[in-house]
C-alpha cells in the first residue's frame, strides 16, 4: 500500500487478495446452507461454464472503462452477432466456420461505427451504445424474423462445452503442468533480469509463495473438473473448452495490458486524456482499436454462447452488459477510469456467478436474487472507494 504498509507488504496486490477471500468465504458459505452440494464436482464444473460467456467480455469491457468509455450495448450485440451465426448455420446451410467468419465481420463493423462516433465525432460512448443497445436487439429481431435457429453440428457445439465439450483429464493434466512450469521459469527469468540490473528482487520466499500458490490452485481446479464424470463415459471431464477459450482470452489481454505499446496508451488515455493527447498518444486511434478489440470478443463471446445454448435466440445476450460491467466493477476496475485489471475482472466474473448459482441452488427467488446481486455491486464500490482513501490513491 502506498505509502503506508512496509516492506514485502507493499509487493502484494491486496485488494486481488480481498477479492480472492471474498470467493472463498463465499463458496464455504453457499456449500454449508446447501449440505454440501455446492463445491461438488458437477456444480463447480457448471458454475465456471456457465461462467465463461461473461468473463470473457469482463476481460476487454475493462479496458473500455479504463479508457474511459463505456459498453452498454454488448448484450445486444452478443444477440445480434450470435443470431446471425445461427442463422447461417440452421436456415442458410453454411458451414460453421464460414458462418462464424461472417458474425466476425459483422462484429467489427458495429464496432467500428460505434467506435468511430466516439473516437472521431466524440459523441459519448454511453449514448452511442445505449442507442446500439435497442437498435442492435431489433436487429437481432429482424435476421431470423423472431424464430429459434437450432444448431446440430457437433463440432460446433464443442465449443460451448456440454457432453463432448471438455478435453479429458490427461491433456488437463499436461496444460496443468505446462502452466506451473511457465509460471517458475517466468519466476526464475525475472529474478536473474533484476540482479543484472542491480535491483535487489523481493525474497525468495514470497517470490515462492506467489508462485506456487496458483499452481496449487491450479492443480485442485483441474482436479475438480476430471472428478466431473458424466455416467455414460469411462473418463473424468477434464477442463471444459469454454473455458479454456476464457484462459486463452484472459492471458492475451494480460500480456497486451503488459507488454505493448497499445496497452499501455489505454492506461495513459483513463488516467488522463488531456496529457495523453499532449504528449502524442494517437487517442481517437487508440479508442477505435479499442473498439475493434471489443468487436473481436463480442464474436467469440456469441460463438460460446450459442454453441452452449445449441441454439440461436432473439433473447441471446439480454441483460448480459448489466453482468459484465459488474464483474468489472466488482474486480476493481474503477468507473472514472485508468485502473482496472484482467485477473480482477476473472475474480469479478466468478464472484458474480457464484452469488447467482448459490442463491439458486438456496431456491431464493429471481426478485430477491436481483436485489441481493445489485447490493454487493453497490457494497463493491464503496469498498473500491474506501480502499483508495485508506492506500492514498488519487479519486477521480
Amino acid at each position: 500500500m502506498k505509502g503506508r504498509a512496509p516492506g514485502w507488504t507493499r509487493s502484494v496486490d491486496w485488494r486481488m487478495a480481498c477479492m480472492a477471500g471474498v470467493l472463498v468465504l463465499l463458496a464455504l458459505a453457499f456449500d454449508g446452507l446447501s449440505g454440501g452440494l455446492f463445491l461438488t464436482p458437477e456444480n463447480l464444473y457448471n458454475l465456471v461454464q456457465q461462467t465463461a460467456v461473461v468473463g470473457i467480455l469482463a476481460t476487454v469491457v475493462v479496458l473500455v472503462i479504463v479508457a474511459r468509455h463505456i459498453d452498454l450495448s454488448i448484450g445486444s450485440a452478443l444477440g445480434f452477432v450470435g443470431v446471425l451465426i445461427a442463422w447461417l448455420i440452421y436456415t442458410k446451410q453454411w458451414s460453421w466456420p464460414a458462418a462464424a467468419a461472417a458474425g466476425l465481420g459483422l462484429a467489427i463493423a458495429v464496432a467500428a461505427y460505434q467506435g468511430a462516433l466516439t473516437a472521431w465525432l466524440g459523441v459519448p460512448s454511453f449514448v452511442v451504445t445505449l442507442g446500439g443497445l435497442m437498435s442492435l436487439r431489433g436487429a437481432a429481431f429482424l435476421v431470423a424474423d423472431g424464430k429459434t435457429q437450432p444448431i446440430s453440428d457437433e463440432s460446433f457445439l464443442m465449443l460451448g462445452g456440454g457432453y463432448s465439450g471438455a478435453i479429458g483429464p490427461r491433456w488437463s493434466w499436461l496444460l496443468c503442468a505446462l502452466l506451473c512450469t511457465a509460471l517458475l521459469l517466468i519466476l526464475f527469468l525475472r529474478r536473474r533480469r533484476l540482479r543484472k540490473f542491480g535491483i535487489a528482487p523481493r525474497p525468495l520466499t514470497l517470490d515462492l509463495l506467489l508462485t506456487l500458490l496458483p499452481c496449487a490452485l491450479a492443480i485442485v481446479f483441474v482436479a475438480t473438473m476430471n472428478a466431473y464424470q458424466i455416467p455414460d463415459k469411462e473418463l473424468g471431464q477434464g477442463l471444459p473448452v469454454p473455458v479454456l477459450i476464457w484462459i486463452a482470452v484472459a492471458l492475451l489481454l494480460s500480456f497486451i495490458v503488459r507488454r505493448t505499446r497499445f496497452g499501455r496508451y489505454v492506461f495513459a488515455l483513463g488516467g488522463n486524456p488531456e496529457a495523453a493527447a499532449l504528449v502524442g498518444i494517437p487517442v481517437r486511434r487508440v479508442t477505435l482499436q479499442l473498439y475493434l478489440l471489443l468487436g473481436l470478443l463480442v464474436c467469440v463471446a456469441a460463438v460460446v454462447s450459442v454453441a452452449r445454448l445449441n441454439a440461436g435466440t432473439n433473447s441471446l445476450g439480454t441483460g448480459m452488459e448489466l453482468y459484465v460491467i459488474a464483474a468489472a466493477v466488482i474486480g476493481g476496475t474503477t468507473l472514472a477510469g485508468g485502473s482496472g485489471s484482467i485477473l480482477g475482472s476473472v475474480l469479478g466474473a466468478l464472484i458474480m456467478q457464484t452469488l447467482d448459482s448459490g442463491l439458486l441452488l438456496l431456491d431464493v427467488s429471481v426478485g430477491l436474487r436481483m436485489v441481493l446481486m445489485g447490493q454487493v455491486l453497490i457494497m463493491a464500490v464503496v469498498f473500491d472507494v474506501l480502499y483508495r482513501r485508506y492506500a492514498g490513491e488519487g479519486l477521480q
